[in-house]
């Protein structure tokens, strides 16, 4: 368990550059802004993700908690496939700026839903909170 905490820091790192680098990107979409199609924001955040996908699937066999076992790991895995459809939606392939701006709102509850189920480690995290 010697390298639990510094690969659980390094993903709650990951999360936190990858919801900004989500942010940022959906604001530039929003704004039309030419920044949105640099080699470099086609890149770092699937750098990121991949980071923090393997720091995931890494603490996952640490606890050993499992999607399909652990039900909050299954509320995770499956909230993140939603978050991706959304997010891939949101920034590309909307028909609309209407359509992507609402699949971006809506990919932005996901993550919280992700994050708010890994901080109580339940499928229904604001019960864990009321």
């Amino acid at each position: 368990m010697a390298y639990y905490t510094w690969i659980k820091h390094l993903h709650v790192a990951c999360v936190v550059a990858s919801y900004g680098l989500f942010f940022v990107r959906g604001v530039w979409m929003i704004v039309e802004s030419p920044m949105l199609h640099r080699r470099w924001v086609r890149i770092v955040p699937h750098v990121n993700d991949t980071v923090l996908l393997a720091a995931g699937l890494t603490l996952s066999f640490m606890i050993a908690q499992y999607p399909f076992v652990a039900g909050w790991v299954t509320a995770k895995v499956v909230a993140l496939i939603l978050y991706i459809l959304l997010g891939m939606y949101g920034l590309k392939h909307g028909e609309t700026k209407r359509d992507r701006v609402l699949a971006w709102i809506a990919a932005q509850v996901v993550f919280l839903y992700i994050v708010a189920v890994a901080i109580t480690k339940s499928t229904n995290p604001m019960a864990t909170w009321l």
